[in-house]
């Protein structure tokens, strides 16, 4: 690899990592996961409906529906944000790899 491609997996990466940090707050708005709770007639009231049914009427704490109201409710901590920012750059510096195999073959 040329050194060229080195620096665009890198900028690859890091706009995934960033990306996914700021887009994170809206995606989970606009499934249900809000300040004031879940939205009526969202996707989050499926998701939560599910796993009250699941848990005997009850949604369990530490559950994923649990963790998404969380950081929808009160944002997300600076783990979320460090976990969010680690996914966004592996799969942003895996596809410029990818896309940098793919695109040079002959």
């Amino acid at each position: 690899m040329s050194k060229g491609s080195y620096l665009k997996i890198g900028a690859c990466a890091a706009a995934g990592a960033v990306g996914t940090v700021i887009v994170a707050p809206s995606v989970l708005a606009g499934v249900g996961f809000g300040a004031a709770g879940i939205t009526a007639g969202s996707y989050a009231v499926s998701m939560m409906s599910s796993a009250a049914v699941a848990n005997g009427g009850s949604v369990a704490a530490g559950s994923l529906v649990a963790v998404l109201q969380s950081a929808g409710a009160a944002g997300i901590g600076a783990a979320g944000t460090t976990a969010l920012a680690a996914v966004g750059g592996a799969i942003g510096g895996g596809a410029a790899t990818a896309a940098g195999w793919f695109w040079g073959k002959k």
